[in-house]
């Protein structure tokens, strides 16, 4: 794996390989930092969770009714 992060000065990206890369498929993704961590911390701040309670007296649980599909 490679994992390089630059400051981007022109349109055009060179990226150099190690030879255990070829005949092989390989995913490149570019995004920006600072927007991927600000839409991140924007999920952070909107997720909440309020605990429950359940009566679970008198439940039995039933693995093959839960297995079907």
């Amino acid at each position: 794996m490679i994992r390089t992060i630059i400051t981007a000065d022109r349109n055009k990206l060179i990226l150099l390989l190690p030879d255990d890369f070829l005949g092989k498929q390989i995913e490149v993704i570019a995004f920006v930092i600072e927007e991927a961590k600000s839409k991140a911390a924007d999920l952070k701040k909107t997720k909440t969770f309020s605990a429950i309670q359940l009566d679970t007296r008198g439940f039995k649980f039933n693995r093959d009714e839960a297995n079907e599909r």
